[in-house]
């Protein structure tokens, strides 16, 4: 009888169990994952379209025009003493990264589903790579920024160097938001109908169309502190933007303090909530 153990022995994975965090360690081996689920979102979502990745740049540079002609010229809400086209389009880049990440990791678990039913792999990558992929659509509307800003004659100082800081904690939020969302997206299909409202109640109480110094300004009216508005972690992102790239004069430090807060509590108990349901993610998608 051959006694020889054998040289490998079987894995037996089981569902974490409590509410435990998400297991970086293992998220970063599965690194070369995360890459190819990113690149996937990125040919999926312009394939088979005439336009392709430029549909990147006319969707901030459409809804900039509208905003110019309703909210600028007509209803003359006001830019801070920037041309409207430029105020409305530096806040568009954060807002639509931020709500496009929202939105597709919301859907990711369920689009996902024969790959979560069939292979093992840290399921918090599924809604990360949603978001991670919309930096793509960012990054060449931000190339049609340079061009608008050279058009307006505008130049931005070394407050510039705090764009990757502020683009981090929006995409903080949005992953945050997103976990959240996809976890309960798999166990309530609702989600998906309620969101887009919500996102578009989001970007009203966010300062998109419109300058902060207005609700700052009631804000100290009514003897409250500025940080209230920072509360919703996209007014500090939107006016840091502006701040960094126009160079505004709202004061954007208690924004983006109060504002880093929300983002890190959203994002610390989205991982945990998603941590909890993800033994569920299988049976459920």
């Amino acid at each position: 009888m051959d006694t020889t153990p054998p040289d490998k022995f079987p894995i037996v994975i089981r569902p974490a169990s409590g509410w435990i965090p998400l297991n970086v360690g293992e998220i970063w081996r599965y690194r070369e994952l995360l890459y190819f689920l990113v690149w996937r979102d990125v040919k999926v979502r312009y394939k088979q379209t005439a336009l392709g990745a430029l549909w990147a740049v006319l969707q901030p540079f459409l809804a900039m025009l509208v905003f110019t002609f309703f909210f600028g010229s007509l209803a003359n809400v006001g830019s801070d003493g920037f041309p409207y086209p430029l105020f409305s389009y530096v806040a568009l880049l954060p807002w639509i990264l931020f709500a496009q990440a929202i939105g597709q990791s919301a859907e990711s678990l369920v689009k996902s589903s024969n790959l979560v039913q069939k292979v093992y792999f840290p399921r918090a990558i599924v809604p990360a790579a949603s978001v991670v992929s919309g930096v793509v659509d960012f990054a060449l509307a931000f190339l049609a920024l340079g061009a608008l800003m050279a058009y307006y004659g505008v130049r931005p100082g070394l407050a510039v160097l705090w764009l990757p800081v502020l683009v981090l904690f929006c995409l903080s939020a949005a992953l945050g938001a997103g976990m959240w969302l996809s976890a309960l997206n798999v166990e309530y299909r609702d989600v998906r109908y309620a969101l887009p409202f919500c996102l578009q109640l989001w970007m009203f109480a966010t300062p998109v169309i419109y300058p902060g110094s207005g609700v700052i300004a009631w804000l100290e009216r009514h003897d409250l502190p500025a940080w209230l508005y920072g509360l919703n972690p996209m007014v500090g992102v939107v006016e840091g933007f502006r701040w960094a790239l126009l160079g505004g004069s709202v004061p954007v430090g208690p924004l983006i303090a109060s504002g880093s807060v929300v983002s890190g509590l959203l994002l610390l108990t989205g991982a945990y909530y998603f941590r909890r349901m993800e033994r569920t993610f299988a049976d459920a998608v």
